[in-house]
């Protein structure tokens, strides 16, 4: 009964997003497919959930700006399967994670790319830590408690070199980065990753915290760092080998998913969808009716 109930929510959920100019493509996945892994799922670990979904994507095209919205364009809600950039990867992986329907996922996406809920360019999360600070409860930083060696910087992020901004319009943020160096990941480090666990690759840039992410995923022949990748061998989404590719980079830093059940906030998810929801069609209803004005 509750699989027929969900899969009469499908038309209308997809419509109401995909309406007032949103974007939403599942690509190959097939939503009833999702359906099934949410419920086989219900009582896995965060890890082993993030492990799961994350292999529906391998093997998906990479692309770059994927995400519609800027200073002078309004953004979008976009959910696109077939095209990731890596934190749009991790934006969906995480949102399936925390979802126990195709609804809620839509909701999470929300929640999980922007603050407070909020569908706009400057609410958007444009660095990584922005998943740990403030009120975030679902992810938190343990990039300390993997290793003793790593260490911590302050950064002003959103600050060039040069002092000005790379996102015009949103505020500096002073924040304390940690990672580990990569000269210092080592047997005892690995020990401590967990499936899951959110990897960022560090970075010395002003301004910046991280300039890739991806999933550590342990496998038969060792462990492998999961990622949309860029690099020109790849421009899709695969299984880099992990200590290979870390080993090259300035470091990494560790965010681990807590432990929660996916329907805790269920209830507020589904009212939160039918506010959006109306409130898109208010909206495009009100454009219609400008128009109107504005032809007569």
């Amino acid at each position: 009964m509750r699989k027929v109930l969900l899969a009469a929510w499908l038309p209308c959920i997809c419509t109401a997003y995909a309406g007032g100019g949103n974007d939403i493509d599942f690509h190959n996945i097939n939503e009833q497919k999702l359906i099934k892994l949410f419920q086989e799922n219900k009582n896995s670990s965060p890890g082993q959930r993030i492990k799961t979904f994350s292999s529906l994507f391998l093997g998906n095209a990479y692309a770059s700006n994927r995400l519609i919205g800027s200073n002078h364009a309004n953004e979008k809600l976009v959910v696109d399967f077939g095209k990731l950039d890596c934190f749009t990867y991790l934006d969906y992986v995480e949102s399936l994670r925390r979802s126990d329907s195709v609804h809620n996922f839509f909701e999470n996406v929300i929640r999980t790319r922007y603050a407070k809920g909020e569908v706009s360019y400057l609410s958007r999360k444009h660095f990584f830590s922005d998943w740990v600070s403030g009120n975030q409860r679902n992810i938190k930083d343990v990039t300390r408690s993997v290793s003793r060696q790593a260490m911590t910087e302050q950064k002003e992020l959103n600050r060039k070199k040069d002092g000005s901004p790379y996102i015009i319009g949103l505020e500096a943020k002073r924040r304390d980065i940690s990672y580990i160096p990569a000269n210092k990941i080592d047997a005892d480090t690995l020990d401590m990753l967990r499936d899951g666990d959110y990897i960022g690759i560090y970075t010395k840039t002003p301004g910046l915290d991280v300039t890739h992410t991806g999933i550590f995923i342990r496998k038969k022949d060792g462990p492998v760092f999961r990622n949309a990748s860029s690099l020109s061998r790849n421009m899709k989404v695969v299984d880099s080998p992990f200590l290979e590719y870390v080993r090259k980079q300035p470091g990494i830093v560790v965010y681990r998913a807590v432990n929660e059940t996916p329907s805790q906030n269920h209830a507020q998810s589904t009212a939160s969808f039918i506010i959006h929801a109306a409130r898109q069609a208010t909206n495009r209803q009100s454009k219609a009716t400008q128009n109107t004005e504005k032809a007569a």
